[in-house]
């Protein structure tokens, strides 16, 4: 590849499936190494599911995910739906949400909460033993592309933003490589995924249609029209290091 092909867009359409495919490695492992166990012991999926996905803000001392973030990370499933998932939720004591509907987790979340970034720590370093230099150079560009993603978003000051809403991921003092990189693919991920939904609004769909939209031109544009708004981060790494990050990715096991 050349400088060209490495620019922002492309560099972005490019790194989506290989983010996908390493972030996906290590819920999995997380999931299968003691993460279903961990959930079971605060009460199964409905207690702890939202909490899994909303952990890089949640798992923060006093972090909240507000209505408008919370609608944005859930585009995709009916509102109802999720509503009375989080009510369960509350119920079980492991969310809270407050009169504006914020959502923040409970002293029991939190609890979960950490006991589950201890999984991660110990699914992720089995699982991309033997690449720390790999991961150590992924963590350090994923810092400074989610850096400049959020200076991005606070200058375009988005209505609802998924990203937004969840970055910067929790990362307390001592955090393990591994769950630096999976959580901020995590993070990554969101800032896309808000990219396409800008995209597909653009072109005059909704959540639902642009779901059962079937493979061709206009889906096509969607998604080159997705890559465009994703650049915008990749600016801030060398045609070198986008590379890099290419090539790291893909050779990380899962």
């Amino acid at each position: 590849m050349n400088a060209v092909e490495l620019a922002p867009h492309r560099i972005a359409g490019l790194l989506a499936p290989a983010v996908d495919r390493t972030f996906r490695a290590g819920i999995l492992a997380g999931r299968d190494g003691g993460g279903a166990e961990l959930s079971q012991r605060y009460g199964g999926i409905t207690a702890t599911g939202f909490l899994v996905d909303l952990r890089t803000r949640l798992a923060a001392p006093g972090g909240t995910v507000d209505g408008p973030g919370f609608a944005a990370i859930t585009r995709y499933q009916d509102p109802v739906a999720c509503r009375r998932t989080v009510d369960k939720q509350v119920t079980h004591g492991m969310i809270y949400r407050g009169p504006d509907g914020s959502l923040s987790a409970t002293e029991r979340g939190a609890a979960f909460l950490a006991e589950l970034y201890q999984v991660h720590a110990e699914v992720t370093e089995e699982l991309w033993a033997g690449h720390d230099d790999r991961v150590g150079r992924l963590v350090s560009m994923l810092g400074r592309l989610l850096s400049y993603a959020l200076v991005l978003a606070e200058e375009a000051n988005p209505v609802a933003s998924a990203f937004a809403a969840l970055a910067p991921p929790y990362e307390p003092d001592g955090t393990p490589s591994g769950v630096l990189l999976l959580n901020r693919l995590s993070t990554l991920r969101h800032h896309r995924a808000d990219a396409h939904a800008a995209a597909w609004t653009a072109a005059g769909h909704t959540a639902s249609s642009i779901a059962a939209l079937p493979a061709g031109p206009e889906r096509l544009a969607i998604e080159l029209e997705t890559d465009r708004r994703a650049a915008g981060p990749y600016a801030v790494l060398s045609a070198e290091e986008r590379l890099s990050m290419l090539a790291d990715l893909a050779a990380l096991p899962g």
